[in-house]
């Protein structure tokens, strides 16, 4: 069993490597087969290269896919770009209500960008009502002095 472990470690540690260098094709080929079985790291990358079409075919049914099992399973970086598939309709239906809810868990845990993109919507009353003091607060939350 440690033997699997190691080995699905080291594949998981290359693959991402892989991705970070921007050897997209090296990274598929190490990434998928973890994706494919249920691996939130895994899917996270796999969504973001099948999205943009970065060392393989686009395939927008499957990063959504990808990216909402990872986000689901608390990968913040996943909630946050479910969030954008959401509130651009790219790879997804286009709703500002579920990219507010997926941005919210990931500002929860922290993200910088997700606060700040929150800030906005609500300045801008995009998929929640116009709120300039939770616009603040969020705004704040992100490190932004009033």
């Amino acid at each position: 069993m440690s033997d699997e472990i190691t080995q699905r470690d080291m594949e998981l540690s290359s693959g991402i490597a892989a991705f970070e260098a921007k050897h997209f094709s090296r990274a598929a080929q190490l990434l998928s087969p973890l994706a494919a079985q249920g691996d939130p790291d895994a899917q996270y990358r796999m969504a973001i290269m099948m999205q943009n079409g970065l060392g393989i075919v686009a395939n927008p049914l499957q990063a959504f896919a990808y990216m909402k099992s990872a986000a689901e399973q608390g990968v913040g970086y996943a909630q946050h770009g479910l969030g954008f598939m959401y509130l651009e309709g790219e790879c997804a239906e286009k709703n500002p209500a579920k990219a507010v809810e997926w941005f919210r868990r990931a500002a929860d845990q922290g993200l910088v960008g997700s606060q700040t993109t929150l800030g906005m919507l609500y300045a801008e009353g995009i998929g929640v009502a116009r709120d300039p003091e939770e616009a603040k607060r969020w705004y704040r939350l992100a490190g932004f002095e009033d």
